[in-house]
């Protein structure tokens, strides 16, 4: 029994003896490469380098950033992609990549300081592949890329995400039934970019999320997944077969609203559904619209009240509240219209467009008299409106002067108005469902 016990330790000794004799061999290779890296002189540095990254991985952490410095150039200063060399180089670099994921954890548990996790070194695997392999796999590619980005989530780098979508997006070049996928990796990167950039405090790595998420933007826009037809095709079924699932709902409700397809069928149910689960601004809103389509006016305002009410954000009531109005004047209730232009005026004073509607429902509604000159001083009032319209808000100046050109022809003429007691500078009220008052001009 004893002999055993000393049999075992002897095999134990020797084996620490022999790693340690390995580590002595490898140090001063690790130097000789280290020093070359340093001075640029990758040619003299890989020898060494190979050495220790064969004998000895965990020596050092830098032998795997100084191998990615000499195995890359070596690449970048080869043109030919299909020379046996750059093949040869290739197949380093990626099985550089796969000894840094497999040993991350040994240098995690000794403490040492990794600048990435074992998901981000498979992202940086995936970027190195896409940029070095003489033919790449997308779906190989998207694969990683994919694998890393569900793990690190908000802490990928920018290049992580930007080429995740873009691999996506070929994906679905290739194959069209790739564009659901490809919608909610588009969701899935911006919401982590936006996460990101909420807490990165540091100015370069904001930046870079800063591009990197309007890219996303143009990249989703010009896809082509991105027409109201397209997103119908997709979330048609979906909208039937999830209506009993809230986030898959709002999920469809996000994108379609995001991309302006508020009229689509699907969006319109989607938001019944929703609404019906879980009250909230945005189903609401859908709701309403479907209402106003079945040609329910007194249902469509029911539900953007509803929706206003669930909305915290001003703006975004005076948007609903707009709506509202917009739906009131197309029934030709007029004085019900203005109400909730001036909802929508009070929830948010620089939003042009309710004073526009209301200018709109005057000149369309002129007459209140018998007086024909009188009538024609509603589109005094008319320009008052649009004249405020474009000082709060520049953005509708254009079409409000050009209304308020249109509009100045049907103004009364002087001699008229002098008949009947009106001169220039007068306040004249007008009367019927209007009750405002205006300045001869």
């Amino acid at each position: 029994m004893k002999f055993k016990n000393l049999l075992a330790t002897l095999v134990l000794s020797a084996g620490a003896i022999s790693a340690m004799a390995q580590d002595e061999a490898c140090i001063p290779n690790s130097s000789v490469a280290r020093e070359a890296v340093k001075a640029g002189n990758f040619k003299d540095a890989y020898e060494p380098w190979k050495m220790v990254i064969e004998t000895c991985p965990t020596l050092r952490y830098y032998t795997f950033t100084d191998g990615f410095l000499i195995l890359k150039n070596f690449l970048d200063t080869n043109k030919d992609r299909n020379s046996a060399d750059y093949q040869k180089y290739f197949t380093e670099l990626m099985d550089l990549h796969d000894k840094r994921i497999k040993f991350i954890p040994e240098f995690l548990a000794k403490n040492v300081k990794v600048p990435v996790s074992v998901e981000g070194a498979l992202g940086a695997k995936a970027l190195d592949y896409i940029q070095y392999s003489p033919s790449p796999d997308v779906n190989q590619a998207y694969d990683w890329f994919k694998q890393s980005v569900d793990a690190d989530k908000a802490d990928a780098s920018a290049n992580v995400l930007h080429f995740f979508l873009a691999m996506s997006a070929q994906r679905m070049q290739a194959n069209p039934a790739n564009k659901e996928q490809f919608i909610q990796d588009y969701l899935t990167a911006t919401q982590y970019a936006d996460q990101a950039l909420a807490t990165e405090t540091k100015p370069s790595a904001k930046k870079a999320m800063e591009t990197v998420r309007s890219n996303m933007d143009a990249q989703f826009i010009n896809s082509g997944a991105a027409t109201c037809e397209s997103l119908e095709e997709i979330y048609a079924p979906k909208v039937e077969a999830e209506k009993t699932n809230l986030a898959a709902l709002k999920e469809i409700i996000k994108v379609m609203a995001m991309m302006g397809c508020r009229e689509n069928e699907s969006y319109l149910q989607a938001s019944l559904y929703a609404y019906q689960i879980e009250p909230s601004a945005d189903a609401a809103q859908g709701c309403a619209v479907m209402a106003f389509k079945k040609g329910d006016i007194d249902g469509s305002v029911k539900y953007f009240d509803e929706a206003i009410e669930q909305e915290t954000d001003n703006n975004k009531k005076a948007e609903i509240a707009f709506k509202a109005a917009n739906v009131l004047a197309s029934a030709k209730r007029l004085s019900a219209a203005r109400n909730y232009a001036n909802k929508a005026i009070q929830f948010n004073p620089n939003y042009g467009a309710p004073y526009m509607l209301i200018a709109s429902l005057y000149a369309g509604n002129y007459k209140w008299t018998d007086e024909m000159a009188l009538n024609k001083c509603t589109f005094f009032l008319a320009i008052d409106k649009l004249q405020r319209a474009k000082s709060v808000d520049p953005t509708v100046a254009e079409e409000a002067n050009k209304l308020i050109s249109s509009y100045s022809a049907y103004t009364p003429e002087a001699k008229d108005l002098f008949m009947l007691g009106y001169k220039t500078g007068d306040r004249v009220n007008i009367g019927g469902w209007i009750g405002e008052s205006t300045t001869i001009r």
